[in-house]
């Protein structure tokens, strides 16, 4: 199955730059039908051709329900089988996921359900973690509340500052988004009800996947 990608990206688009490497190698099965943006400046909007790329300024809409509702209809143009947020800064409100549960994923740099929100990094060395990494979930009302449904670890080591640290969870990050959606395109991933099934099976503990890294 080819998966069609609708992609939501605020900044550079590092993890939107390593799902296109991996359809063009023929890798991961799957066609990005439109990369959106709160940010018309954005870098990740440069690495897909001009008509798929849609960015307005929220500061230009009446309200935050306003730009949402503006972002969800030009979503449901391109008929995404999935909404995958890559550095997305933005809360999606609740009619927005409402109108696309169960179909938007999320990548968040910690193992959750620990240090939702900002600043991850620092907070992981604060609280002297000796493992961090990367989550994919399911985005709902709750912010990095969904189901989590892939984690990569990595260690956090003596010396490491946030820099650091952000640099070694990048490496597994950006291999674990593309094999959550490696797993979808194949079929053996499913979400029913918000519930994610792996082999037909609910998944209610995060798959663990090892990649290489610092």
């Amino acid at each position: 199955m080819t998966l069609r990608l609708a992609i939501l990206a605020s900044g550079r688009g590092s993890n939107l730059q390593a799902i296109l490497d991996a359809i063009d190698a023929g890798t991961l099965d799957a066609r990005v039908v439109g990369v959106f943006s709160d940010k018309p400046d954005a870098q990740a909007l440069q690495r897909v051709a001009e008509p798929l790329r849609w960015a307005r300024p929220p500061k230009t809409f009446a309200s935050r329900a306003a730009f949402d509702a503006a972002l969800a209809d030009a979503i449901a143009e391109v008929v995404p089988d999935w909404i995958v947020c890559a550095g997305y800064m933005r809360i999606l409100g609740p009619a927005f996921v409402d109108r696309f549960a169960g179909r938007i994923l999320n990548i968040h740099p910690s193992l959750l359900p620990r240090h939702k929100g900002l600043h991850t990094h620092r907070r992981a060395i604060d609280a002297g973690d000796a493992e961090h990494g990367a989550s994919v979930h399911l985005v709902n009302a709750e912010l990095d509340g969904g189901a989590v449904i892939a984690q990569a670890r990595v260690p956090v080591r003596a010396g490491d500052d946030e820099e650091i640290l952000a640099a070694r969870v990048l490496q597994v990050e950006h291999p674990l988004y593309v094999e959550v959606l490696r797993l979808l395109a194949s079929g053996r991933l499913d979400v029913i009800d918000s519930q994610p099934l792996l082999d037909g099976h609910p998944a209610y503990i995060p798959l663990s996947l090892e990649f290489p890294h610092s």
